[in-house]
């Protein structure tokens, strides 16, 4: 946006919390609830975006019938049986609140091929969730995506070859360090030691031992850039979408304590392991 909104009053209200906040000034889900009241149409639409990831939850469910919904998804279970239905009799889609990238992993979905070839039905939402994400025009919350991206794939194919798995199989996304991790699955660096800035950074916090000290600075390293890409943000969207994300990770930990957070990440390992279940992040 040539001209942004500015939230003055909105954001000096905001109370303060750092990385190691043991409380929460309010949940993401209250957080929402207060940006749907103050923000402006197109600024509420971008964040709408960030909380597709909770949809994502509630497609996953509604295709493998299970009951249970996350209250923070915007699209309702009769909004996704509205949409499955057309996708069935190839009409178009009418409902703006569906994402483009819906419709190709509905119809892949109902592909019985697709389900004789085991797909990892998460890791393919991941996928075109992070690239639909790459393209919304904002430079932070688009960089925000790929940053993520590119932090697990890297670390998913760390995991990978560490467990003599296929990389190839654990790599998300369309981006240029996802085709270079494919490219260069064999490598020892996966060819990114002088294509991705963030190379060395990673791989060094991958080699802590403690599952749960690993997981805590890899969200320490996600909340210092966004510090570090908001240095001049004050009163806008993106001061906005920062807190947005500092909040959910802060979210996360003050409801893990450290022998749970130590179980927890185990098990993800060991199903990983078994599986190839990759964790998201």
């Amino acid at each position: 946006m040539l001209f942004k909104n500015q939230y003055y009053c909105f954001i000096a209200g905001l109370p303060d919390f750092d990385f190691d906040s043991m409380k929460l000034p309010f949940t993401v889900e209250n957080f929402k609830g207060m940006l749907e009241d103050e923000l402006k149409a197109a600024d509420m639409r971008l964040l709408d975006k960030y909380f597709l990831k909770f949809d994502n939850d509630n497609l996953l469910s509604f295709l493998k019938k299970e009951i249970e919904q996350n209250p923070m998804g915007n699209i309702s279970r009769d909004e996704l049986e509205e949409t499955l239905k057309r996708i069935k009799e190839d009409l178009p889609l009418k409902n703006n609140k569906i994402p483009p990238y819906y419709e190709e992993f509905m119809r892949t979905w109902l592909d019985e091929e697709a389900h004789e070839e085991n797909k990892q039905w998460d890791d393919l939402l991941s996928s075109l969730y992070m690239d639909y994400g790459m393209e919304v025009k904002n430079s932070l919350m688009s960089r925000w995506y790929e940053l993520n991206l590119n932090i697990g794939n890297l670390l998913s194919a760390i995991f990978a070859k560490k467990y003599g798995l296929d990389v190839l199989r654990v790599v998300v996304g369309g981006n240029h360090i996802a085709k270079i991790i494919r490219e260069n699955a064999n490598m020892r660096d996966f060819g990114l030691s002088q294509e991705l800035e963030i190379y060395e950074a990673i791989v060094r916090l991958f080699e802590e031992e403690e599952v749960y000290e690993r997981e805590r600075k890899i969200d320490k390293f996600r909340w210092d850039w966004l510090e570090e890409n908001t240095v001049f943000d004050y009163f806008n969207i993106e001061y906005i979408f920062a807190y947005l994300c500092k909040l959910q990770i802060l979210e996360r930990w003050v409801k893990l304590n450290a022998e749970e957070g130590e179980r927890i990440f185990r098990e993800l390992i060991d199903s990983l392991k078994g599986d190839v279940t990759i964790p998201e992040e």
